[in-house]
């Protein structure tokens, strides 16, 4: 299977900030790509970068076979991009928005039109069609935003975290949308900080954090870097931490952490049930109590905790060098 993306060494800086430290990156075609992080650790400038929205100032990067740099001006009429707010004309109506793109790639005024009518329909949009954008609801807007994305009918589609702030029925409504586009053939690059939109959607996962990725694979794959199971623990005194290191240091196969967020002590084991039986025993035998305790396995979060030693949350100011500084440079 051919690579529809292929990123080598690139790297991006804003002064003194590196934003991408060197990414290493292959989609094959007609499959999904995610690109795991949280807020301000690169996702955003990659994409920018592949879209040609930011010229990276080393390092390679071809999307559908076109250098982004040399051939960008081709290359763009082969490629679609969604963003993270939804980049529509709120007093036109939805069919005027998707009409006007087809304009924009030259496709003429009556396939505009039919182009305009058939995402209308597929996007369930035919009702709100001569409607204005301004009355759309936040997950009607960001259908249509990734509507006029396919507007052209690209082979390769970029969506930068496109469900940030919909709420589950609209998220689970574009993932069904994604996964149609991708059975006809659509290759799908997808950033996003959500683990379980990751894990739903991607053949393939990179995580990626302060600007390069750590690690990449199946989801499987990067949940047997951390271990198959886990002990979760809510401990009743703060104060027995160190104790309880010590107790159960004999029963974990990897290092015991906390989560920062919920101050849930997290113990790596491969006993199963086995492994929680010896593990009350010991607490009981040495005093610490616990206000909860069970056994689950792995999940993707527990992956980027291991990984980075934090949980895959907002980092207000590299967002803000993510966003704010890629859109400077890119206007």
């Amino acid at each position: 299977m051919a690579d529809a993306i292929v990123v080598e060494g690139l790297v991006k800086r804003y002064g003194t900030v590196t934003a991408l430290d060197g990414i290493d990156l292959t989609v094959p075609a007609g499959t999904v790509t995610a690109l795991l992080g949280p807020n301000g650790a690169g996702k955003t400038t990659a994409v920018r970068v592949l879209t040609t929205l930011l010229v990276p100032d080393s390092g390679i990067a071809r999307v559908d076979g076109l250098d982004v740099v040399a051939d960008a001006a081709k290359l763009r009429s082969r490629i679609g991009a969604s963003g993270q707010y939804a980049a529509v004309d709120e007093y036109l109506t939805g069919f005027e928005n998707l009409e006007m793109v087809g304009r924009l790639y030259h496709l003429g005024t009556k396939r505009s039109q039919q182009r305009a009518r058939e995402l209308l329909d597929q996007f369930d949009l035919t009702d709100a069609a001569d409607r204005p954008v301004k009355g759309y609801s936040g997950g009607m807007r960001r259908r249509l935003d990734l509507a006029g994305a396919l507007v052209a009918t690209p082979p390769v589609l970029f969506l930068d975290e496109p469900t940030t702030g919909l709420d589950p029925r609209a998220r689970i409504g574009l993932w069904n949308v994604i996964d149609e586009l991708v059975a006809q053939g659509t290759t799908l690059l997808l950033t996003t900080q959500y683990m379980d939109e990751a894990e739903r959607l991607a053949d393939r996962i990179a995580v990626i954090d302060h600007g390069a990725v750590i690690a990449r694979g199946t989801a499987d794959e990067l949940k047997n870097l951390v271990g198959g199971e886990r002990i979760e623990l809510g401990l009743a005194d703060a104060a027995r931490l160190p104790d309880l290191r010590i107790e159960l240091d004999p029963v974990a196969v990897g290092e015991i952490q906390v989560e920062s967020a919920t101050g849930k002590v997290v113990v790596p084991v491969d006993g199963g049930a086995d492994s929680l039986a010896a593990a009350l025993a010991r607490l009981s035998a040495a005093g610490i109590a616990v206000t909860d305790i069970a056994l689950r396995k792995p999940t993707l979060d527990d992956v980027f905790l291991s990984l980075t030693g934090h949980e895959a949350q907002d980092e207000e100011d590299r967002d803000s060098m993510d966003r704010d500084g890629s859109e400077g440079a890119a206007q």
